[in-house]
């Protein structure tokens, strides 16, 4: 795990970008890819740590899954014709792959063994297994399969209705991939929309799913069929350099291609609430996912107050939020954010305590924290907890620092941001 040394010295950045492909929509492409029957091409396709962790999941099952840059082609006659695995079924640092992947081997044919990294075996996987059950899934593992390693047999299930105690598209997501392959009409109900790229995926590889408000229902027994899948550009990779355009003086930034789903774009909001200079203009669809090019400028911002119903549009960008937000003018408040402390790491506290080395005004709280701003930052040692969005956070930091700073474990940062460090270097200016 080596360390980096960022001092830039308060550049400017200007220039335009590519953001890589959507990682949520990546994973997911691959998944269902393999359950449909037919072939699936894949464009765009993020090809970091965490994605490639999920095709090889289902290379392991027997599914013929070909990688050419961008591009996979998935060629598979259904989750039927899955093979029992030989090998544990590795899922790296990839919650999104873990939860999801105990949905869908829970109605499947096959017995397997899931586990992750260190980070993965600690985080909460009862939130998934506990619905699962009532449908009938059978696990295994530590402490009546709240952690990892899980044992999964593959099995007949049922359907039911259920009212998801958090927002979290993860949980939503594997009991609908489980739905898929129960007898009977499966009904789940949100608190507060969370991303919908799992409702959205569904149809766009044909299956009948009806969404109403917070209400979704899907019938067990369909076949999917193979189809070609457009990834849009992820704006949660995207979110890190909106902030440093809009913090960095003197920066003018052009982001191609990224997604603009309704449930993923809460960072724009905030940007525009807190008085960013931002412009949205939509693409034309060429993907099930609304897609379009972001312009971002240095700009003068305010403070504001996140939280409720737009928490779960926003949850992974929250650590870059609180960085932007130690540039603007007055408190800022976060709150409604206790699912921060079963990511990665627990990310208030990291955020906190990361953000205050640099000398930020900033305080942690039962389901947030509070910034004061602006303040002036100063170069230090950061720990990034090897967690990518931590790091990056670090990185975006580095260019507004007075000094240099070190960020321990930069190599994180490739679970979501492959080129991050290659493209934060192309706008330097």
């Amino acid at each position: 795990m080596l360390s980096k040394v960022l001092n830039y010295g308060q550049p400017s950045l200007k220039g335009t970008l590519r953001i890589p492909g959507d990682k949520s929509v990546s994973h997911r492409s691959i998944m269902f890819g393999a359950i449909a029957k037919g072939t699936t091409t894949v464009e765009g396709f993020l090809q970091s740590d965490d994605c490639l962790a999920t095709i090889d999941c289902f290379s392991k099952l027997g599914v013929d899954i070909s990688i050419e840059g961008e591009n996979v082609k998935i060629l598979s006659e259904g989750i039927n014709a899955w093979k029992e695995p030989k090998e544990i079924l590795y899922t790296g640092n990839s919650g999104t792959t873990t939860r999801l992947m105990l949905g869908i081997l829970a109605g499947s044919n096959v017995s397997s063994v899931l586990i992750g990294d260190d980070s993965i075996q600690k985080r909460p996987m009862k939130r998934v297994t506990e619905p699962l059950k009532q449908m009938g899934a059978k696990f295994i593992g530590r402490e009546n399969a709240q952690y990892t390693p899980i044992a999964v047999e593959g099995t007949k299930l049922h359907s039911f209705q259920y009212k998801i105690p958090v927002a979290s598209a993860q949980v939503k997501s594997a009991i609908l991939l489980a739905a898929l392959q129960a007898e009977g009409e499966t009904v789940v109900t949100e608190i507060e929309t969370s991303r919908d790229h799992t409702e959205k995926m569904l149809q766009h590889f044909g299956a009948d799913i009806t969404v109403e408000d917070k209400t979704i229902r899907l019938t067990g027994g369909q076949d999917l069929t193979g189809t070609h899948v457009v990834v849009p550009g992820d704006i949660s990779s995207a979110a890190f350099f909106l902030v440093a355009g809009a913090i960095v003086p003197n920066s003018e930034l052009t982001l191609l291609n990224v997604g603009l789903n309704p449930t993923r774009i809460g960072i724009i909001e905030v940007l525009e609430k807190m008085g960013a200079n931002i412009k949205t203009e939509m693409n034309s669809f060429k993907s099930h996912e609304e897609m379009g090019t972001l312009v971002v400028e240095s700009s003068a911002l305010k403070s504001t107050e996140i939280g409720g119903d737009i928490i779960p549009k926003l949850i992974d960008e929250i650590p870059i939020i609180a960085l932007l937000a130690t540039q603007a003018h007055g408190k800022t408040i976060i709150k409604d954010a206790e699912e921060l402390k079963v990511k990665e790491t627990n990310r208030i506290d990291a955020v906190v305590d990361e953000l205050k080395k640099l000398g930020a005004n900033i305080s942690a709280t039962d389901d947030g924290m509070i910034i004061e701003g602006p303040t002036p930052l100063y170069g230090a040692n950061l720990r990034t907890y090897g967690d990518h969005r931590i790091g990056m956070m670090a990185a975006i930091a580095s260019l507004i620092t007075s000094g240099p700073v070190t960020i321990d474990n930069a190599e994180c940062i490739s679970v979501s941001y492959p080129n991050f460090f290659e493209q934060l270097n192309s706008v330097i200016r």
